[in-house]
């Protein structure tokens, strides 16, 4: 049984506080800001939201972003606009209007946001590039709690696609990786890497090992979007994490 980044069934699993965020460190992490939106740069750790166990979340702080802009201390919060795995780090949208937030529920839908993630795999794929089309399915086991589920590759379930390039490999096995998944599928990068012989580094649930959460090598590297014609056009991307950078260094990475 494989549990999502909200419940943990390792035995015995290890305690785990993510990082609380203060005003200053959340607009620190602010990558873009418009009148609509902003894209933050969501630590590795920190889930999006409450669920399950989880009491320390990313939702508890966005009233940090509230009023910024001189929009005055009565503006409401930023809300997600889509969410991000507990363990990835990255380009997070929020939207700061109803607007806003109905449309980029429109365009996620509709493919209308270009997402490019970094991976380091343990592995090199076969090819330098190619695209993973593989159907995933959630199963929940007879007799287990709903928090409790796994991703499968599957036939009968919905169509998944993503797309990768391999822009370096390290002496150790271990490949740097560019994805760009055409869906949005739970876990979607993270199974089809797994599904080609190259689990991510640090992956506690889809790789051979089963590993304490907080570790993986996965970023939302950048997002670029257009709201509507009237708006220019959005592009933003996040810096390597710490925990990343020297795997990234020994497949051929240049520290930005």
């Amino acid at each position: 049984m494989i549990s999502d980044s909200r419940t943990s069934i390792l035995p015995n699993p290890p305690s785990q506080t993510p990082p609380s965020l203060t005003a200053d460190q959340l607009q620190a992490r602010v990558l873009h800001r418009d009148t609509e939106c902003f894209v933050i740069d969501k630590p590795a750790g920190l889930a999006v939201h409450k669920a399950g166990r989880i009491t320390d979340h990313l939702e508890l702080y966005l009233p940090h972003l509230a009023g910024l802009d001189g929009a005055g201390p009565d503006e409401e919060p930023p809300k997600l606009a889509h969410r991000l795995d507990r363990d990835t780090a990255g380009c997070l949208i929020l939207g700061r209007t109803p607007w806003a937030l109905k449309r980029f529920g429109q365009m996620f839908a509709a493919g209308h946001v270009e997402k490019t993630y970094w991976a380091v795999a343990e592995g090199i794929p076969e090819a330098d590039s190619g695209v993973i089309d593989l159907p995933l399915l959630k199963r929940i086991e007879p007799g287990a709690s709903r928090s409790s589920w796994t991703i499968l590759p599957d036939p009968a379930g919905q169509p998944a696609v993503t797309d990768y390039r391999v822009l370096g490999t390290g002496a150790d096995g271990r490949s740097w990786l560019e994805l760009r998944p055409r869906t949005g599928r739970t876990h979607q990068i993270r199974v089809h890497c797994a599904a080609i012989g190259c689990p991510l580094v640090g992956e506690p649930f889809y790789g051979p090992e089963r590993r304490p959460p907080g570790n993986l090598h996965l970023l939302a590297r950048s997002v670029a979007f257009r709201m509507a014609f009237e708006f220019a056009p959005v592009s933003a991307v996040a810096p390597a994490p710490e925990h990343m950078r020297n795997a990234l260094s020994a497949c051929g990475w240049q520290v930005e």
